[in-house]
């Protein structure tokens, strides 16, 4: 498929007078290609994407040529992973949750009931202080965030309709592949099954899947309403995405060209937040529109599950003293912010 290519916008028949005088914008035998990949399309984490490619194109013109492919053309999950940290990839889009596998310290940003709302979210990841931090954090492993948003709340896709827990256990239920999603399903008496984005819609069709954990958007973008009917709005999570670009690749840009992709990076943010959360909203519009259900559990099952939730994610946080310590860094600013 033919990759979102954006380019700078020429005024006239003449480059700028600012662009003439930018040796960054100039310097186009030095020019540098940042492939960005995601799994999903038409969402927040795409909406991300084309923002930071505009504003990266507004700071640096033709020193970087940003390409986007989204819904998996650079393979599945795993792989855009692998490739960021080997750097065939430069940078990839995610819920936070695909990454545990390469530091458990993303963990943090998945447990139950730690951000109640998408701006608990929004507060607690660009406060100044811990912005910082998080851009910097897995530097250990070659990575650093450029980019990090509210994607959407959790709930669960379903072929039969599931009103109670009781009906959650026995199913079959594609997770992240982060243990704050995949115990919760098992203490729920589901089994989980963590699988790329790619696979869902083969397993659901074979029988091998009877539902997923997802953001909502999801659901919306790529049509699962032809699959199924049914959501269930468990909503015990919020999920935060971030981009990753590889390290070395970073480092081997000029210093304006970093500064650049720093700023684009955060400027994107700003922009795509109202539109991430309102976005949420469409698409329960869009659901409905489609001959889509929302079920919800019952009060009291409701706060049944999310106190055991919480419970289990204590017992998950306490087992890793890095993931405790990031969780607790990430509390202390909900808290101040007053969130729940």
């Amino acid at each position: 498929m033919t990759p979102f290519s954006f380019r700078a916008a020429v005024a006239g028949t003449a480059l700028s007078l600012a662009a003439l005088m930018s040796p960054v914008a100039n310097s186009t035998a030095d020019a540098a290609t940042m492939k960005l990949a995601s799994a999903t399309i038409n969402d927040v984490q795409h909406e991300w994407q084309k923002v930071f490619a505009a504003e990266l194109d507004k700071l640096v013109g033709d020193a970087v040529t940003v390409e986007i492919y989204p819904a998996s053309q650079l393979g599945p999950i795993p792989r855009m992973a692998e490739g960021v940290l080997l750097g065939t990839i430069e940078g990839f889009t995610t819920p936070t949750s695909f990454m545990t596998n390469v530091d458990p310290r993303f963990q943090a940003f998945d447990v139950p009931g730690l951000f109640r709302s998408p701006e608990d979210v929004d507060a607690a990841i660009h406060d100044p202080e811990y912005r910082d931090h998080l851009e910097t954090m897995f530097l250990d492993k070659g990575l650093r965030v450029i980019g990090a948003i509210y994607n959407s709340p959790t709930v669960v896709f379903t072929l039969e309709p599931v009103t109670t827990l009781e009906a959650m256990k026995g199913l079959k239920i594609r997770t992240f592949a982060s243990p704050m999603q995949v115990k919760p399903m098992e203490l729920l008496g589901a089994t989980p099954l963590p699988l790329a984005l790619s696979e869902v819609v083969p397993a659901l069709q074979s029988g091998g899947l009877d539902g997923l954990l997802v953001g909502m958007p999801i659901l919306t973008a790529f049509k699962f309403y032809d699959i199924g009917k049914n959501i269930t709005d468990l909503r015990f999570a919020e999920i935060v995405s971030v981009t990753l670009v590889n390290e070395d690749w970073f480092q081997a840009q000029p210093e304006d060209v970093q500064e650049a992709i720093i700023g684009a990076g955060r400027a994107a943010e700003e922009s795509v937040f109202p539109w991430g959360v309102e976005n949420v909203e469409r698409t329960y519009g869009i659901w409905a529109d489609n001959g889509g259900a929302v079920h919800n559990l019952s009060d009291e099952e409701q706060a049944k599950m999310e106190a055991e939730f919480a419970e289990l994610a204590a017992q998950l946080v306490a087992a890793d003293p890095a993931v405790q310590e990031e969780y607790d860094r990430l509390k202390a600013l909900v808290d101040a912010g007053g969130g729940d």
